[in-house]
């Protein structure tokens, strides 16, 4: 749990940086650094996708039929407007007057940095076998990440820490207990990865401003390895 604690920190201690610099020269050329940090993203998250498995039928079906799968769960439950709308709430108490922007960047921020794979496989690492360097790598991107976020969205970026601390939290002691099926599944740890490239892909192409994902009714897509390699799993082992 070290490197999840050492994340959220470096979250905080980032985006305070960020707030500071707000009120500088920096914020007039924020603009232009967040769509490099966007273009720098979705070459991380094709990268992940590229190194996805052993790019066989049966990983590449998997892999459409869950994002697929997962927008359409998103979308019918609109988990973007929820989350959207637990954001402004939160932006009505604790910052009346950002316009929009505490809520964009909790939401953007927290997005950033709990799909991608280095949140899941740094995650998993760290119960499995108590091996933080991913998470301690993590952190860094993070750090330098939320400097800029916080720059133009303002203190929502520094809130993401929770669900960030929560999220990477709860993997790790999960990891703990799903142990033995991640064993017999080495191949869901991939594919989980895939599925979060994809979703930090549709993140940075929104930072762009080239498209406008809905990037948080991707997230049940995360789901859907689980249950078709726990299926596969089953149904293998009765014949």
């Amino acid at each position: 749990m070290n490197g999840t604690i050492v994340n959220g920190i470096a979250i905080i201690i980032g985006g305070f940086i960020g707030l500071f610099l707000q009120k500088s020269v920096f914020k007039t050329i924020s603009d232009k650094i967040m769509m490099a940090i966007g273009l720098i993203i979705v070459v991380l998250g094709l990268k992940g996708v590229i190194n996805y498995g052993n790019q066989d039928s049966i990983d590449i079906l998997i892999l459409i039929v869950s994002v697929a799968f997962g927008t359409f769960l998103g979308e019918l439950w609109d988990l973007d407007g929820h989350i959207n709308r637990f954001g402004m709430v939160i932006e009505r108490k604790y910052a009346k007057g950002s316009n929009g922007k505490f809520a964009q960047g909790l939401v953007s921020a927290s997005l950033l940095f709990a799909v991608g794979a280095m949140a899941i496989i740094g995650s998993m690492e760290s119960g499995l076998n108590q091996n933080e360097t991913t998470l301690y790598a993590k952190s860094l991107l993070d750090f330098i990440s939320s400097i800029i976020f916080a720059s133009t969205f303002g203190i929502g970026v520094i809130f993401s820490a929770i669900p960030v601390v929560l999220y990477q939290g709860t993997l790790t002691i999960l990891s703990v207990f799903i142990q033995p099926i991640l064993m017999e599944i080495p191949s869901l740890l991939s594919d989980l990865s895939a599925v979060g490239s994809i979703c930090i892909m549709a993140l940075g192409f929104n930072m762009i401003g080239s498209t406008k994902f809905k990037v948080a009714n991707l997230l049940p897509a995360l789901l859907i390895p689980v249950v078709i390699r726990g299926l596969y799993y089953f149904i293998d082992g009765l014949l």
